[in-house]
């Protein structure tokens, strides 16, 4: 009996040793960095490093010995937790938690770089197999665990087709595979990301099962099954595919997707992410919106919106930015174009906009989703912005703006210039048929007045500058862009002058102190800041350069 325990021993020794052969590196040159309190990285020494057991410890790790007195640089456990990064062709870093810093290896060769990394990788990926406790209940010894990291390579390759390069399927979703699917995720290569995306896409239960084992480990508050799952969608986002998108971003999915991303393993509590959807953002309709594919459209943008710019802003590569980004732009033009194309609901918007029996709060609402959705509307193209802009001409979106420009509320006078700015930039022309065809020419009238009024300075600049390329005689003439310019020299002109005029004291007063001026004559005794008078300037002397011929004759 104790011959045959001699042998046992004598062959798992052999066993033992085979398996930190197969793990022991050989020796790469590196330099050590600890990062300083300065946020410097200080060297630490050259040496070589190598993968091997710790001594005094059943557990692997990173061990750097220096090249000249073979002291120990650098003793460091790899663990299973989403420390390390490969930095660029030829840098390991990773957060030492123990030692409450950071650290770096600084390799001689590209080669070397890769060999350790893969290496980090296999542990952790057995690390993180022996977490799930599918072969083996309990702890086990170190050499169970890198013979369970033999099973699980085995297991991988069996789901490779014969050239050992693409896959042919993914495993089953199950618990249990939660380590091969998430391996597979991460690292796949550029060519292998878009074959996994469209394995992915093609298991119409991929997202549902992935869905029931996120909320059975969220019921049993396993956290460490959270926390790979975290992973997995994480490596799915970065997928970067548009078909993968359409499905998380689905009402059917999405929130059971912002669930999993709440439980970071570097976020030290839990995110409240689908708690703060549910109670705290709510959808408020200005005015109806019949079509429920737009309803859900605008959902899905928010949602975009919240897991790019709250959820994943950290960790979100440029390449998946971008297309985040591009997916908000197409939804917006999808959502333009949809309540575009229904003309019942604009003449309902400016109906409900004319009516006189509506609060100041659900005119301001109005007046709002107006400005928003003519911003939104330069994410169609072009022609499609002048035909709405035109459209909106025709339902009479200037008579709106100028009921919106005699409020008392600042915020939706602003919206009002804006929307006037937008007007402008796509086709001046509109707005100048609108003030030739107004009788009365209250709009133009109100234009003037309000860059005289105590507005805030950006509120200033904008009336400015409605003026200016209303009168701009650089752009292409027209008849209607020349009687607008006469019906300001005729109506307008004398009132900016008396208001530059009436700001002047006296010579026998002393100039006042005061950041004010009175004004007072045709301009409305009241005081006009400093601002208001440079920019009643700026447009005065715009006229000179633009209109010499029509300045010449008035009494400035």
């Amino acid at each position: 009996m104790a011959e045959q325990e001699g042998r046992d021993a004598e062959a798992g020794g052999d066993a033992a040793a085979a398996a930190v052969a197969s793990h022991t590196s050989s020796m790469q040159r590196v330099k050590v960095y600890r990062l300083a309190d300065g946020g410097k990285w200080d060297d630490q020494g050259t040496g070589y490093v190598s993968i091997d057991y710790i001594e005094g410890s059943k557990e692997l790790g990173l061990t750097v010995l220096d090249e000249d007195d073979n002291d120990t640089l650098l003793m460091h456990n790899i663990t299973s937790d989403d420390i390390y990064r490969k930095q660029e062709e030829t840098i390991i870093s990773w957060r030492d938690r123990e030692a409450a810093t950071d650290l770096a290896l600084s390799f001689q060769e590209a080669a070397g770089c890769s060999y350790i990394w893969e290496h980090i990788c296999d542990i952790q990926r057995n690390l993180q197999f022996s977490n799930l406790g599918a072969l083996e209940v309990g702890p086990r010894q170190s050499s169970e665990s890198l013979e369970a990291s033999r099973i699980m390579h085995s297991n991988d390759d069996s789901f490779r087709s014969a050239n050992g390069g693409e896959f042919r399927e993914l495993p089953p979703v199950e618990l249990s595979n939660l380590p091969f699917i998430l391996k597979t995720v991460l690292e796949a290569g550029i060519t292998d990301q878009m074959h996994v995306a469209e394995l992915i896409t093609q298991d119409n239960d991929f997202f549902p099962k992935i869905v029931d084992i996120f909320r059975m480990c969220e019921d049993l508050e396993n956290i460490d099954d959270l926390h790979m799952i975290f992973k997995l969608v994480k490596g799915i986002i970065l997928l970067n595919s548009p078909s993968i998108f359409d499905k998380i971003f689905s009402d059917e999915f999405i929130l059971d997707i912002i669930g999993a991303l709440e439980y970071d393993p570097e976020v030290p509590r839990v995110q409240n992410h689908r708690a703060f959807l549910k109670d705290h953002v709510v959808f408020k309709e200005a005015i109806r919106i019949e079509n429920v594919s737009v309803v859900s459209k605008i959902h899905q943008t928010y949602r975009i919106g919240y897991l790019k710019d709250v959820i994943l802003p950290r960790i979100l590569d440029d390449a998946t930015l971008a297309s985040l980004n591009t997916m908000i732009h197409s939804n917006n033009a999808s959502v333009i174009s949809l309540l575009k194309d229904d003309t019942l609901f604009i003449r309902r918007l400016f109906a409900r906009m004319r009516s006189s029996d509506i609060s100041m709060e659900s005119k301001r609402e109005l007046v709002l989703f107006l400005h928003e959705f003519c911003t939104l509307s330069k994410s169609l193209p072009l022609v499609q912005q002048l035909r709405l802009f035109r459209d909106l001409s025709g339902e009479g979106v200037f008579e709106i703006i100028s009921d919106v420009l005699q409020s008392q509320d600042r915020k939706i006078i602003s919206a009002g210039t804006d929307i006037l700015i937008l007007f402008l930039n796509q086709d001046p022309n509109l707005l100048r048929s609108y003030i030739v065809q107004q009788e009365g020419n209250s709009l133009l009238g109100l234009l003037v007045k309000g860059m005289v009024t105590d507005f805030s300075e950006e509120m200033h600049c904008q009336f400015l500058e409605i003026l200016r390329i209303l009168m701009d005689s650089f752009t292409t003439s027209g008849a209607h862009r020349d009687v607008v310019i006469e019906i300001f020299y005729e109506r307008h002109l004398d009132y900016l002058v008396d208001v530059i005029a009436s700001s002047c004291p006296p010579r026998s007063l002393s100039r006042s102190s005061s950041n004010s001026v009175h004004v007072g004559g045709n301009a409305e005794g009241h005081c006009i800041k400093p601002e208001i008078l440079l920019n009643v300037c700026e447009l005065l002397c715009f006229c000179v350069v633009h209109h010499p011929y029509r300045i010449k004759y008035c009494s400035v």
